[in-house]
């Protein structure tokens, strides 16, 4: 059960909260619309339930608030617009980096590809899918975790009618399973017909809250819609006649052209249309709101109340479903609710009291069958019955630790995002092929050292190919987390945690090592092929030259990643990349080779003799090539805008939460 208690949005300044204490539930086994004109504030309530947006109040989702939930995609699935994801991922792409998210096994995004009608288009990139391939990939999201609660905003929104229809069987069927469903909407018919339960809201408060039969009877009323184009001619005419005949019938105009006629049908209209010589574009029957408030003080509502003399019969939609959990769902179930029927088919016999069994599926419409369960993600042992104590354990285990806010596999998770887009392999190749190029035209001339020639580093650039290769990486990494966020569309999960950062140093550094061991060995195997082994002689110091290269390459990958997660966009990334040697690197060469009073030249022999007894006899060596590295511009304005990036990101992600 999902229960609403209180909803307040942030006051605006000279507005009123877009959610005014929203008050409401969503019980398990029934679909629940959140019934809206739009601006009535149905997203923003459904934000405030999810905690992605600041306000008072709470949500409880089966006796939890969510923030009390170890893991909220196997509580909460959502789907909230668009699926948010880079338009180069492929679907299977997508899903299978979410699986790492949500902590639950490979395979389920293959069930989930079949189960929502997505196969064949696994292989298809993201921005190639059709508006109805998008939120079917969506809903795929939110079933990921096998969740309790489905809540959804505008799911029908721009699709045809048979994926409409397919989408509602979709959710019929979830709820037939006793899961709890809730959505949004601003049609009124759609809601009755599809919806158990429907709750209207109207200027960020609540209007109505009635089972969709009641709410079919009481508030809508048939109608005719007609359009024209000389719409004001006509409702003149038949508001006259309707007068002169004493019918009561009302016109209310729609935007452009268009007409709604209630106390009349489309015999009587069309003829009225006829005598008088005005052309029709459209003429239906259709059943509709009813046109008049019922609250002065609130806006003009069509979901409201009617009044007495606008009453009229409206058709009742099918009797709702109304089954019990399912018993798959054995941790943390609630009870079935007592009175209400079972459907066939689930294994449960129907208890005594109202209502009676109904069929274990609804009809569609337009051909197309409700969709079949939603296979539950795999387990290696079958779930059982917690005792009391157990759960009283495990619910106190998880006040105390809160939810987890990052990926449940968070290395497993970069991992994905990094392979998964071409701009990866086309950065990497970039500066493999530039530093070849480079490497050939630097040996070409005898007064270029080989170190320098292998790097392909010349002076008119501010950082080798490589280096900024390794830099554009990380500022991905971080980037597009922010233009294409994928991590907000599983609930608890956010870029700003130290399990990801970590996450994203390691796959970073994994990364640019490569980049620069196979950077190295392509540039001296193109300048020995080209001029030839005798020519290229082996330098005495190349230990401590590889270790160089190799924390210039790592530390310009980090760079990136830290600044573009700091400031939000690869671009800022780039720029730090590029503000290291243009920017720091003077403000630091001038500083160490500046004029100065003391050397801590002999700091490992004193090292040594006060601090560690046990020194190590490499040890000298090593805290002297560090010392050296250390002592250069680059090296050390690197390690400079290291330090602060680091610090700037823990702060702000200590004060500041990411919210979308």
């Amino acid at each position: 059960m999902l229960q609403a208690i209180g909803l307040t949005s942030t006051h605006r300044r000279n507005r009123p909260p877009a959610v005014d204490d929203l008050t409401f539930e969503a019980r398990p086994g029934e679909v629940t619309a959140l019934l809206g004109p739009p601006g009535a504030g149905k997203t923003t309530a459904l934000r405030l339930m999810l905690g992605l947006e600041r306000g008072q109040g709470i949500a409880y989702f089966r006796g939890r608030p969510l923030h009390r939930v170890t893991h909220p995609l196997r509580e909460v699935g959502v789907l909230l617009g668009d699926v948010p994801g880079h338009p180069a991922r492929t679907v299977r792409g997508q899903l299978r980096m979410v699986c790492a998210v949500a902590g639950v096994p490979v395979s389920r995004a293959d069930d989930l590809i079949d189960a929502v009608g997505l196969e064949g288009l696994g292989d298809q990139r993201l921005g190639a899918l059709s508006r109805g391939m998008d939120r079917r990939l969506g809903m795929a999201v939110a079933l990921l975790g096998d969740p309790h609660t489905l809540v959804l905003d505008e799911p029908t929104a721009g699709l045809s009618a048979r994926e409409a229809n397919w989408l509602h069987g979709l959710l019929r069927t979830h709820a037939r399973h006793g899961g709890t469903v809730l959505y949004t909407t601003s049609d009124s018919r759609a809601a009755a017909r599809t919806a158990d339960h429907v709750v209207a809201m109207a200027a960020g408060r609540l209007v109505g809250d009635q089972d969709a039969a009641t709410f079919a009877r009481t508030r809508l009323r048939p109608r005719v819609a007609v359009r024209t184009p000389h719409a004001a001619r006509l409702a003149a005419q038949l508001t006259r006649e309707a007068r002169a005949e004493h019918r009561s019938v009302e016109v209310v105009h729609e935007r452009g052209n268009g007409l709604y006629v209630y106390g009349s049908d489309c015999a009587q209209v069309g003829e009225t249309a006829y005598r008088h010589g005005i052309l029709l574009h459209r003429l239906a029957d259709e059943t509709g709101p009813s046109p008049t408030p019922p609250y002065a003080t609130a806006p003009a509502f069509p979901y409201a109340t009617p009044t007495a003399t606008a009453t009229a019969a409206a058709p009742t939609p099918a009797p709702p479903y109304a089954p019990a959990p399912s018993p798959s769902r054995a941790d943390d179930t609630p009870a079935a609710p007592t009175g209400r029927a079972t459907p066939t088919g689930q294994g449960t016999s129907a208890p005594t009291g109202q209502g009676t069994p109904t069929p274990a599926g609804r009809a569609t419409g337009h051909g197309t069958p409700a969709p079949a369960a939603i296979p539950p993600p795999a387990r290696a042992t079958p779930r059982h019955p917690a005792p009391r104590a157990a759960a009283r354990r495990r619910r106190r285990r998880e006040r105390s630790r809160g939810a987890r806010r990052g990926p449940l596999r968070p290395l497993r998770y970069e991992l994905r995002r990094l392979t998964g887009v071409p701009s990866t392999p086309i950065a990497l190749g970039a500066a493999v092929l530039a530093s070849v190029v480079l490497a050939v035209l630097m040996g070409r001339f005898g007064r270029t050292p080989v170190p320098v020639a292998v790097a392909a580093w010349p002076d008119l650039l501010p950082l080798p190919p490589a280096a900024l290769g390794a830099g554009l990486i990380g500022a991905f990494s971080f980037g597009d987390e922010y233009r294409y966020p994928a991590l907000p569309a599983v609930l608890g999960a956010a870029p700003r945690r130290v399990g990801l950062l970590v996450a994203k140093l390691v796959v970073t550094a994994a990364t640019a090592l490569l980049l620069a061991v196979v950077v190295a060995v392509v540039d001296l195997e193109a300048l020995r092929l080209v001029y030839g082994g005798t020519l290229i002689p082996v330098p005495g110091d190349w230990p401590s030259l590889c270790a160089s290269w190799l924390a210039l390459v790592v530390g310009c990958g980090w760079a990136g990643l830290l600044a573009a997660g700091v400031f939000r966009a690869a671009a800022a990334g780039l720029a730090a990349v590029l503000a290291v040697p243009v920017v720091i690197a003077p403000a630091v060469e001038g500083a160490l080779l500046g004029p100065a009073v003391r050397s801590v030249a002999g700091l490992p022999a004193r090292l040594r003799e006060t601090a560690w007894p046990r020194w190590p006899a490499e040890g000298d060596r090593w805290l002297d090539a560090a010392l050296r590295v250390m002592a250069q511009p680059v090296g050390a304005a690197l390690a400079l805008s290291l330090t602060a990036l680091l610090c700037a990101f823990l702060f702000a992600g200590v004060r500041r939460t990411a919210r979308w």
